[in-house]
């Protein structure tokens, strides 16, 4: 474990707290404290706050050459220290390990070496006429990220950040913020000028509004439930700062009547059930055919009995327990909200799975026979609960996959491209996938309405973290 665990990271150095306020850190698949971190106060957050303004005032005007080598060399360090990465998401979010290795800890990697790239080509200023236009740093930034991918989403800020040329105080979600601490250390051994880079760790009411109500911080960027984004608008409000926001999502998966069945319905189960169901854009909502409604069901409840349940330690687990005992109850009413509600369960239900009674463990969960406006239909989940809803007609298929407050992500499957790519593009999504392609860390990642604003990912975050300025009669 990081000796650095009850210490916040400000001005170039590891630091202890203003005031002491610990708070231990749960492992899920034992429900027991195995690390202890420190929750911040205002007085934390000036002070990291200060340290990035102050930093801002140099670092703004280093050279994309400069701000590279600094990339590269955190790549150099990410590499060393990937393992140690992986260890710290599958303890702090019970990320089964095989999974904290291949996708986790590879997020990590992956977003910076695609912002490395983009980087690379991006240009910083083009001459209209005799007006030079030029992107700088929108300046000192606050980053809040959550738990349930979490080097995900602090490399898919920080690195662009650094890039853009901006100064940052990180919050990670407390509830996983192990990680956050051990990137932290990857920062300071990659030798980032003090003051770039900041963390501070605390909740989301103290830490996270003192974020994003300073007056010192030009930008917010956040990734988090609709409810707390809402909080964090209105927090930056009073100051006009600019918010990136990816929020929640409840993703729908329209398997076309020229679909392959057994292939659409079991690789969405596993997609949907990926990360123990704990990803906002998880394809959630899963349409199919009604003619062949109970077919889907039979291969939905083949593929979710077929997978592997149990502790992360396990290099043979696919899913994990669920991240904390709040989530975990949550899940378990939503269960039980379907099978009031007259859904047919097919499989899972509520409940523990055997040989599991200690950790956050829930039974993979399908439903069949569910109706628009469920609360299993409507509600985002966050878990390894899958919903099947029959539909008439594709018209109507796109109809309920757009009856919803959230445009994160949309699935589309089927034989005829051309039918896939017309179903797209009527679907009011910031991301849709035809026939589960592989991820793409050049595409661009967001939300359209209660999913949020702005966009991550390559050179569409840097974009984010950048101001444009037009210098009328610069000349040639």
């Amino acid at each position: 474990m990081t000796p650095n665990m009850q210490k916040f990271y400000i001005d170039g150095a590891f630091v202890d707290p203003i005031e002491n306020r610990p708070l231990g850190v749960v492992d899920p698949a034992t429900e027991q404290v195995f690390a202890t971190i420190s929750l911040g106060t205002q007085a934390d957050v000036d002070r990291a706050v200060a340290a990035a303004r102050a930093a801002f005032a140099s670092f703004q005007f280093t050279s994309k050459e400069e701000r590279l080598a600094l990339l590269e060399r955190l790549l150099e360090v990410y590499e060393r220290r990937y393992e140690d990465v992986a260890q710290a998401i599958s303890r702090e979010m019970g990320s089964p390990i095989a999974r904290a290795r291949d996708s986790q800890a590879y997020a990590g990697l992956g977003h910076l070496k695609a912002t490395i790239e983009a980087f690379r080509r991006f240009e910083f200023d083009e001459t209209r006429g005799t007006t030079r236009v030029t992107h700088e740093p929108v300046g000192v930034v606050g980053l809040i990220t959550p738990w349930n991918w979490p080097l995900n989403q602090i490399m898919c800020k920080v690195a662009p950040a650094i890039a853009a040329g901006c100064t940052m105080v990180l919050k990670p979600s407390e509830i996983a913020p192990v990680s956050g601490i051990v990137f932290a250390e990857i920062l300071h051994e990659a030798g980032l000028p003090k003051g770039v880079f900041n963390l501070v760790n605390g909740t989301g009411p103290e830490v996270g509004a003192a974020l994003s109500s300073h007056p010192d911080i030009d930008m917010v960027s956040f990734t988090g439930s609709t409810r707390a984004g809402i909080d964090v608008a209105r927090n930056a409000a009073a100051t006009v700062k600019r918010v990136a926001q990816e929020l929640g999502g409840k993703s729908a998966n329209i398997v076309l009547p020229d679909a392959d069945l057994e292939v659409a319905v079991s690789q969405g189960v596993n997609a949907c059930f990926g990360n123990t169901g704990q990803s906002c854009d998880a394809p959630t909502r899963m349409l199919v055919p009604a003619d062949r409604h109970t077919e889907a069901l039979a291969i939905a409840r083949r593929a979710a009995e077929a997978l592997r349940v149990g502790v992360p330690t396990d290099v043979e687990t696919q899913i994990g327990p669920l991240v904390s005992d709040v989530q975990f109850a949550k899940v378990q009413g939503l269960i039980q909200a379907g099978i009031d509600e007259g859904a047919t369960l097919v499989t899972g239900g509520t409940g523990k799975p055997e040989g599991l009674e200690t950790g956050y463990y829930v039974k993979p969960t399908v439903f069949g026979d569910v109706k628009p406006g469920m609360r299993i239909e409507r509600e985002e989940i966050f878990g390894p609960v899958l919903a099947i809803l029959p539909y008439d007609s594709v018209d109507q298929a796109i109809a309920i996959a757009n009856d919803t407050p959230y445009g994160l992500a949309a699935y589309v499957q089927g034989t005829d491209i051309a039918e896939a790519r017309r179903v797209a593009r009527k679907l009011r999504a910031g991301s849709v996938y035809l026939n589960y392609p592989d991820w793409d860390l050049f595409a661009p990642f967001g939300g359209y309405k209660q999913s949020g604003n702005g966009r991550e990912y390559a050179d569409f975050g840097l974009h984010d973290f950048l101001e444009i300025k037009g210098i009328v009669g610069y000349g040639d």
